[in-house]
């Protein structure tokens, strides 16, 4: 039967995320299928300066989906 797990991190954590979701694929032993995902796009921290040149912007979220199946 497919299946869907969500992974939901920021851009600033990509190499977090990715090693979650590598540790999750070894430990659960699914057969993936798919992986696709989403970066929201950047807006601008509460933060930010009084000039457009030095507005900050938060990390994005990125959202990843893998389907499988399992064994």
């Amino acid at each position: 039967m497919r299946q869907v797990k969500l992974f939901k991190s920021i851009e600033a954590e990509v190499s977090a995320l990715e090693a979650e979701i590598n540790h999750w694929i070894r430990e659960s032993g699914v057969n993936v299928l798919r992986i696709h995902g989403n970066i929201a796009p950047q807006s601008e921290s509460a933060s930010g300066g009084s000039s457009k040149s030095m507005t900050r912007y938060a990390p994005s979220d990125i959202l990843i989906i893998v389907e499988y199946e399992t064994a």
